[in-house]
């Protein structure tokens, strides 16, 4: 990317709205609306104050107007980009922005690559890459904990973990290359001994941090979740009990859903891709045995399976063909039909414990809800997994940033490792050295160009 041309993009998404924005950054945005803009007020640029709007037209190569609109005035380096940025906040419709975007760009701008804004913002010093990833973050939240880790990540609280931590490390090592000037073994064994000390804490820290993982990348991406048992146990009554709305057809007759039914459901602010799937048992025709293919499918590629079985009926063969389906999955078992006459006299539980004896079993009633509030503490807890809740800020949600932690600790291991074995502190420092390098691949500041490129290549065109 050329630094210092000028860049223009739609920002606001596709289709018919009240408002849609067209951004300017670089150093020709100015001088670019003030060739296609013209204010009500007979302001140039120049005389607008920044941060403020201005409300006008804006102009065709003939000077006929294009669209009424405001433009708002950010001057270098208060803006997003740091760059002299303009915004030009027209009618939202696909045509108009369309012809304020070509205007931009005969008169010099070129289209914005992906994510070029916010790349901008990195390179420029205004956010880390931590922070740069965020942004996405922020628009692609699915619940208020998504929101929360995404605003807290914006806001520099995880990297400002990662540059704590960054900064001990570096003061162990001037502590340490300070000392290897002077090599008596006195004071070079008192060094490494404290060097020692901090470096179990340290480690701690990135362990506690990684421990983060799970929980985060779940509440940036989803749980990925089927429901699976045998026909007429009220999969489809559960799907719609979590999602709070009858989106999967509810009838006594069996095998009413012939194919996997996928939607988003928000428990408990934890996002879960949830799969209402086929009602496994022995096909009666071509198309149900599709379905029960793909159920089985979903199974496997499931993050969770919530098994389904009629805790009004005995156990069947069914059932335990079902069971074993999900034995080696991370499952909850859930015994529906609390609301009716139970016929199950715990068949149901003592069979799954012999199978799997840590399981979670619920009584729920899909009709009625009961259980239902039970069933959504339970994923919590195992989504979590014992992480507090409400300090998603801190959360690990990347599976880049996970990898360069578990590094960065190996290192900080070998280093002690290196101490307890009696080799002098160069050998320390050079593993101490490798740890802060690693570290600050979070930040941005040690990474190499092709991941700063990969990473925003990911970005949407506007951010």
């Amino acid at each position: 990317m050329q630094q210092g041309d000028t860049i223009s993009a739609i920002v606001t998404p596709p289709g018919e709205g009240g408002v849609g924005i067209v951004r300017l950054s670089g150093d020709e945005a100015f001088a670019i609306a003030d060739v296609m803009f013209r204010a009500r007020s007979g302001k140039k640029i120049e005389d607008i104050r920044s941060s403020s709007f201005s409300y006008g037209h804006i102009l065709d190569e003939k000077g006929k107007i294009i669209d009424e609109a405001l433009m708002l005035v950010m001057r270098t380096p208060n803006s997003y980009t740091k760059e002299d940025v303009i915004e030009l906040q027209c009618h939202g419709g696909a045509v108009v922005l369309r012809s304020v975007l070509e205007r931009t760009f005969a008169l010099g701008a070129r289209p914005a690559q992906r994510g070029e804004f916010t790349k901008r913002a990195f390179l420029n010093g205004r956010i880390d890459l931590s922070e740069a990833q965020a942004v996405m973050e922020i628009v692609g939240a699915k619940t208020k904990a998504s929101l929360r880790m995404a605003s807290g990540r914006l806001s520099g609280k995880f990297s400002g973990k990662i540059v704590e931590l960054r900064h001990k490390i570096l003061d162990m090592i001037a502590h340490l290359e300070a000392t290897i000037d002077f090599p008596e073994d006195e004071i070079d064994e008192v060094v490494l001994d404290d060097v020692n000390l901090r470096l179990v804490i340290i480690k701690e820290n990135i362990d506690t941090l990684l421990k983060t993982a799970h929980a985060g990348r779940i509440l940036k991406d989803g749980l990925r979740t089927a429901i699976i048992g045998k026909p007429n146990v009220g999969k489809s009554s559960l799907l719609n009990a979590l999602l709070l709305e009858e989106r999967a057809i509810v009838t006594d007759i069996p095998g009413t859903t012939r194919d996997s039914i996928e939607a988003f459901v928000n428990v408990g602010g934890i996002p879960l891709v949830l799969t209402d799937t086929a009602g496994i048992r022995e096909a009666k025709d071509e198309v149900e045995k599709i379905g029960i293919e793909r159920a089985r499918a979903c199974a496997e590629e499931a993050a969770l399976v919530l098994i389904v079985f009629d805790g009004s009926v005995p156990m069947t063969a069914e059932d335990e063909e079902i069971l074993r389906i999900a034995k080696e999955r991370d499952s909850v078992f859930l015994i529906n039909k609390s609301d009716q006459p139970q016929k199950y006299e715990e068949s149901y539980e003592k069979t799954i414990r012999a199978d799997v004896p840590e399981a979670a079993v619920l009584q729920i009633s899909a009709k009625t809800g009961e259980g239902i509030e039970a069933l959504s503490h339970l994923i919590e807890e195992k989504v979590y997994g014992g992480e507090l809740k409400g300090d998603e800020a801190s959360f690990v949600n990347d599976v880049r940033e996970a990898d360069i932690l578990r590094r960065a600790s190996e290192y900080l291991a070998n280093a002690m490792e290196t101490i307890e074995n009696g080799m002098s502190a160069d050998f320390v420092s050079i593993d101490l050295r490798s740890a802060w390098e690693t570290l600050g691949e979070i930040t941005g500041e040690t990474v190499g160009e092709d991941i700063i490129d990969e990473i925003f290549s990911k970005f949407c065109l506007g951010k």
